[in-house]
């Protein structure tokens, strides 16, 4: 028996919401539009849908708009329905009846975030811990400690001891054999990188060795590294070498195929900070590109750096991916679909709405509220005087009437200037909120609410003008 949801909207978007009915409905659900008589359904309150909302017999659930802020709960309570909140575009609304009950969970991966602190010897031991805790919130579970040709590290350590009782596990890594046997006497967890040439400092500590090959790209020395620590009978990590575009990638991505091909079983790490630092494009891609490979060849451990600043968010973004790709390989599913945290600059479907809906519903607008949408036309802006359409906002000034109100005037520069950034980059835009620029900028609250409440306060006309109109609207 097919799934009876109820789709409740307002008289703007009715239209619209029964074309996406008509879409979605089949076999195992039947939508039902259900107009609540007010224009917006995003300005309902909770007792006008009390009054108003007249449910169809054997209701399963009752979808709400996403900009609807009344209280579920009671609803439910109410109607003796299940009532929830659906996406804030009515153009979303196939993808979420269609994964509603299979919710993304993004809880669990099988990857290790190696972030390596690259000055470590020029900090003191407070520094390196206070660098360590904003490394571990972007998600990294080990601190690295790197070392510097001719530069001293005396207090190694301290600083050892110092993230171990913050609670951070420690690597340190080094070409100096050195000080890789001072690190895991210390109580370091991971040392990098160790070699058949000075192998034996695994004997000398608890520290898990990261094993490289004694000579660039040399498969056979990993190799007998590999089977050392086997026949010790000890924990390790082998890393080919990731090496820069133009420098050997593509070879090195091949010596990564072929160590796991020849080693169906060892743990493998790889270090992305070659490609993140070494290449002038934006991390978000890059990593999820190394997110694939480490997915597909079943790498459980990365090593990455953040000191460029276009790379200021690369653990972050890191942590995201290992996590959506667990979600889509144990769903055996392409890595679409499970968050979208990378898409920081485009979105899958960039606009919600054409340039003929919103001209429909410009023509229906009767009060002096600017209403801002974007299309592929470009950034609208309408209210009752009229609807105008440019991809610069200057060219819309001069039809805007701000009511020589300085915070309103500034609130339509905002978002104009927002929407254009929207349409210009393929993004989506909804007028009073953020724009989405997934992991690397995450954003809290509601750009409405800021504007309400600072100009609110300062006495602004608009903003009481706008609560009197939402009123009338209801």
């Amino acid at each position: 028996m097919a799934e009876r949801v109820v789709l409740v909207t307002g008289s703007l978007a009715e239209s619209r919401v029964q074309r996406v009915a008509d879409q979605v409905a089949g076999d195992k659900l039947e939508p039902i539009v259900a107009n609540v008589g007010v224009k917006v359904a995003a300005l309902m309150t909770t007792e006008i849908v009390e009054r108003r909302l007249k449910l169809p017999e054997a209701a399963d659930r009752v979808v709400m708009p996403g900009r609807f802020r009344g209280d579920l709960e009671r609803l439910s309570d109410f109607f003796g329905t299940r009532f929830e909140r659906g996406p804030d575009e009515v153009a979303d609304l196939p993808e979420y009846l269609g994964h509603a009950r299979g919710k993304v969970d993004l809880s669990r991966h099988n990857c290790t975030i190696f972030a390596e602190i690259v000055d470590a010897t020029l900090m003191t031991p407070d520094e390196i811990v206070a660098r360590s805790r904003k490394l571990r919130a972007d998600g990294a579970d080990v601190i690295d400690l790197g070392c510097l040709p001719d530069s001293p590290f005396p207090h190694l350590e301290d600083a050892i001891a110092a993230l171990h009782a913050d609670g951070a596990k420690v690597s340190v890594d080094s070409f100096n054999s050195e000080e890789l046997l001072r690190a895991t006497k210390a109580g370091a967890d991971y040392l990098l990188s160790l070699s058949e040439k000075n192998i034996g400092i695994a004997d000398e500590g608890p520290a898990v060795p990261v094993l490289i090959s004694a000579g660039a790209a040399d498969a056979a020395s990993l190799d007998r590294a590999i089977d050392i620590m086997i026949a010790k009978g000890k924990p390790f990590y082998a890393d080919p070498i990731l090496d820069p575009i133009h420098y050997g990638f593509a070879a090195s991505v091949a010596r990564y195929v072929d160590l796991r091909a020849r080693r169906p079983d060892i743990p493998i790490l790889m270090g992305i900070g070659n490609l993140t630092e070494l290449t002038d494009a934006d991390t978000t891609g890059i990593n999820a590109v190394l997110m694939g490979l480490c997915s597909e060849l079943n790498i459980t451990a990365v090593l990455a750096v953040q000191v460029s600043p276009h790379c200021r968010t690369a653990i972050r973004e890191f942590d995201r991916a290992r996590r959506e790709y667990f979600a889509a390989k144990e769903a055996d599913a392409l890595p679409q679909g499970f968050g979208g945290g990378l898409m920081a600059l485009r979105d899958r479907r960039s606009f919600a709405t054409t340039s003929d809906e919103i001209t429909k519903l410009a023509g229906e607008i009767k009060d002096q509220n600017y209403r801002i949408e974007v299309a592929e036309d470009g950034v609208h802006i309408y209210n009752r005087n009229g609807h105008h359409v440019s991809g610069d906002p200057f060219q819309l000034y001069p039809h805007l009437d701000t009511r020589q109100d300085a915070g309103h005037a500034f609130y339509l520069g905002v978002e104009t200037a927002r929407a254009e950034i929207a349409w210009r980059l393929g993004k989506r835009y909804a007028q009073d909120e953020p724009l989405s620029f997934g992991i690397v900028a995450e954003t809290r609250g509601s750009a409405e609410d800021a504007h309400l409440m600072k100009f609110k306060d300062a006495g602004s006309t608009f903003a009481k003008d706008k609560k009197k109109d939402e009123a009338s609207e209801a």
